[in-house]
């Protein structure tokens, strides 16, 4: 037997079903999965709502599981059944209890971690790695501003930037968000109502930063770059309150000669050798302690609507589980 959250049409939490579908059949180069713990991220609201297109519908979406390799198709060398593994790459499809997904997408999950732990850190733990190791590579000493700083990925960034040296000015929406943000490895926090620009002026001298890691989207995007020293760069990652409206690059002169840039974990993780690096130096950093992954809600998978409505509600903070 086999369930899975699926969408008929794109829309509100409402959308999502709970039913009934086959156990697939691993094709060749794919392998059967049975999930133990399935990550909720923000980019499952953008499949549910049709922001980002699923490939067809009805569709189950979900980007990111832990669990156990039941079955392996033809020519399959990467996993083997009985392998514990973990990923969160596309195509969506995690919401089910079991599901098929390219061998190759896949990364064993070291015997230390748990498949809960597994579930928490693939995306938000990749995504933080790319965007500080390789979309702008923090050093030590360094200023950076970090969006949505009490979330998953931002709490994962807080941390592991800390103990690369970096000094951490995180936003939040509450207080209590902030202190969680702190305790996490913010140095700075920032609170709506406050002029942030003004606030990050304040604590770099003058300086301001030279990297913003922006995961809101519209809401921010406009005083992110005014906290922005010349050349630095513009990281937009996310669109938690909206899509970016069309940009006048021109504004990027004006504002001194600012980069811009909108990565996505699909493409910095494409090729096979840098979705295994980028995973085993996320499992090195959980295992030396130097992040710490914060599961803060967990939810039956069949009470995924509930959860997207809390997600939504910035209810949440830290790592979000859905178990089956």
């Amino acid at each position: 037997m086999n369930h899975a959250i699926r969408i008929h049409e794109y829309g509100g939490p409402e959308k999502m079903a709970w039913e009934e579908i086959p156990l697939p059949h691993p094709k060749p180069g794919e392998a059967l999965i049975r999930h133990h713990a399935v990550g909720l991220n923000y980019i499952d609201v953008y499949f549910r709502t049709g922001l980002y297109k699923a490939p067809a519908l009805p569709a189950t979406i979900g980007m990111e599981a832990a669990g156990v390799v039941e079955a392996v198709g033809e020519g399959v060398t990467e996993v083997s059944v009985g392998d514990r593994v973990a990923y969160a790459t596309g195509p969506v499809g995690a919401y089910a209890e079991a599901r098929t997904l390219k061998a190759d997408r896949l990364v064993k999950l070291p015997e230390a971690l748990s498949f809960e732990q597994g579930a928490a850190m693939m995306l938000q733990g990749m995504t933080a790695q790319y965007l500080l190791r390789r979309t702008y590579r923090v050093k030590a000493g360094e200023t950076i501003l970090v969006h949505a700083a009490a979330g998953g990925v931002g709490l994962i960034m807080c941390q592991w930037a800390r103990h690369l040296g970096c000094t951490v000015i995180g936003t939040v929406s509450t207080e209590a968000k902030a202190e969680l943000a702190r305790a996490n490895g913010a140095d700075h926090v920032v609170l709506p109502g406050e002029d942030l620009p003004a606030a990050v002026k304040r604590i770099t001298g003058g300086a301001m930063v030279p990297v913003v890691y922006d995961s809101v989207g519209r809401d921010t995007f406009g005083a992110s770059l005014d906290c922005l020293a010349p050349f630095g760069m513009m990281v937009s990652y996310g669109n938690a309150s909206g899509p970016v409206p069309p940009v006048d690059i021109g504004v990027l002169a004006a504002k001194g000669s600012l980069y811009l840039t909108r990565p996505t974990l699909a493409t910095y993780t494409a090729r096979r050798e840098d979705l295994v690096a980028s995973a085993e130096e996320v499992f090195a950093a959980v295992a030396a302690g130097a992040v710490k992954l914060s599961i803060n809600q967990r939810y039956a998978l069949k009470d995924a609507a509930q959860a997207h409505r809390d997600l939504e509600a910035r209810l949440t903070t830290g790592s979000t589980l859905l178990m089956p």
